[in-house]
């Protein structure tokens, strides 16, 4: 979610994260999936390219440590590569959340005589300053994951500079997607109190998120459900054999139930 959110950012306000990344806004727009063979992109890679320069911007935002990404920044290296051999790329992985692994250090990818290098960036590093920017609005939403002992002072701070900006549209995604991101770091409390429950709601991302936790929860209730009556199904048809007198082991082998199971089963029958 929290990755996705990011991407959606990145998108909205792609002048700001490139200047932030790239010291300039220099206009950016996405690479077409099918341009890149094999395998699909994944859902929080983000690929980019400068429309006056050859320069592409890959980007990756992760909520939390992932062995994987050395090898998924040399493979998407090279799959640019074979489609623009002339091209200079510029990888970034963009971490999250605060964390203590190794793996967010990890800047190459080593495999024998080959090497590749990417950049990283801990957000949690970088001062509030770099994010609390009035001219780059969209580096906003990450100021509150930034190197702060006072998350809930810099969410105050974000959100006066939201309350700045005159454009309702820009207004309501930031403060969806700054509310998204701060409950990395604080509670859904104490962010509703500072940015208006009633704006966040009418934020595109924010409305996408509660629908895609809505169709989850629904998917998992009904899975839930399903199981839930195989195992009450499964459970009669033991009772069943228990009571024509069938061995515990049997009726495990039988059904997929446990001995301890069936056996509890056993003295409920006996109970009867």
């Amino acid at each position: 979610m929290y990755d996705n959110v990011c991407k959606f950012i990145t998108e909205e306000f792609t002048a700001d994260i490139a200047t932030w990344l790239l010291g300039s806004p220099v206009q950016l727009t996405e690479l077409s999936l099918s341009e890149l063979s094999l395998e699909p992109i994944r859902a929080d890679s983000l690929i980019l390219q400068d429309v006056d320069s050859n320069l592409v911007l890959h980007l990756e935002f992760q909520t939390d440590p992932d062995p994987d990404i050395p090898f998924r920044m040399a493979d998407y290296r090279l799959r640019v590569y074979r489609r623009f051999p002339e091209k200079r790329m510029r990888q970034i992985v963009i971490y999250l959340r605060k964390t203590g692994s190794q793996l967010v250090h990890q800047t190459s990818f080593v495999l024998e005589r080959t090497t590749h290098s990417f950049d990283v960036i801990r957000i949690w590093e970088r001062q509030p300053i770099e994010f609390l920017n009035p001219n780059c609005v969209g580096l906003l939403p990450f100021a509150v994951l930034s190197n702060t002992e006072n998350p809930q002072e810099i969410l105050n701070q974000a959100a006066q500079l939201i309350e700045e900006i005159p454009e309702r549209k820009v207004q309501l995604n930031l403060v969806g997607t700054t509310a998204i991101l701060a409950g990395l770091v604080l509670k859904e409390e104490v962010i509703k109190t500072i940015l208006r429950e009633d704006v966040m709601r009418e934020s595109v991302i924010y409305q996408e998120i509660l629908q895609t936790g809505l169709q989850r929860g629904i998917q998992q209730g009904i899975q839930q459900g399903i199981q839930q009556g195989i195992q009450q199904a499964t459970e009669q048809f033991a009772r069943t054999l228990l009571q024509r007198n069938m061995p515990v082991e049997e009726v495990a082998s039988l059904t997929g139930l446990t001995i301890e199971q069936v056996q509890s089963l056993q003295d409920a029958v006996d109970n009867q």
